[in-house]
């Protein structure tokens, strides 16, 4: 009606006003949908070792980090319980028990097989040759013990027969960082907060954690 003081809206504000709605809805499907892969299946890179831990193991007389260890590594599963001898211990990679072990830390020997079931799953393992023969000191040991209780997806446990001369080895899947004996406690944390900080957690193994949930479904 003529003078009742109300202007019709023009087509092109009509057809604004219906795809308004349509354009909110698709930016909130992006969202949930950036969301979602973030939550369910971003995995983590593996990243690089702080300069600080570079500098302790050169100090410390460290051999150089190996990445692969093995070219090809094996990922089949032994029998439960099954014992398996490796070519080159302490394994980084190979065929493994179907039950990796508790995470965190373990005063006594553990299966080795268990602990490469582990390494599969994105953990990683520090071997420390035992103070009564010829390793690390009750110090140092308890630093890393220390190290394993904070970080989740840590195993520290004492390996007997570690290479000659070398009585420390961190482990992720398919990478390996040996050091000999004489390490105090401030260099052993910091060189293995390096390589927990690199490699835990991330895609340097095959079956790495999926999202933010991924640690919690760890087999």
């Amino acid at each position: 009606m003529a003078g009742d003081g109300r202007r019709s809206a023009s087509p092109r504000h009509e057809a604004l006003a219906r795809t308004r709605p349509l354009g909110v809805q698709l930016a909130l499907l992006a969202v949930l949908l950036v969301a979602g892969w973030f939550l369910l299946f971003r995995q983590q890179p593996p990243g690089e070792i702080p300069q600080e831990a570079l500098a302790a193991a050169r100090a410390a007389g460290c051999d150089p980090l190996e990445r692969p260890v093995v070219a090809e590594p094996a990922r089949g599963h032994l029998s439960p319980g099954e014992p398996f001898a490796y070519e080159d211990p302490p394994a980084a990679a190979g065929p493994h028990d179907p039950s990796p072990l508790p995470t965190g830390v373990h005063d006594r020997p553990v299966a080795e097989t268990r602990a490469v079931h582990n390494l599969e799953h994105g953990d990683v393992v520090i071997w420390y040759r035992p103070t009564a023969d010829g390793g690390l000191s009750e110090a140092t040991v308890g630093a890393l013990e220390d190290l394993a209780r904070e970080r989740d997806g840590a195993i520290v446990a004492p390996y007997e027969d570690l290479p000659e001369g070398r009585s420390l080895a961190l482990l992720a899947w398919n990478v390996r960082w040996l050091c000999p004996a004489g390490l105090g406690p401030a260099p052993a944390v910091t060189i293995a907060e390096g390589f927990v900080g690199a490699f835990r957690g991330t895609t340097v193994a095959p079956e790495a954690p999926r999202g933010v949930f991924g640690p919690l479904l760890r087999p």
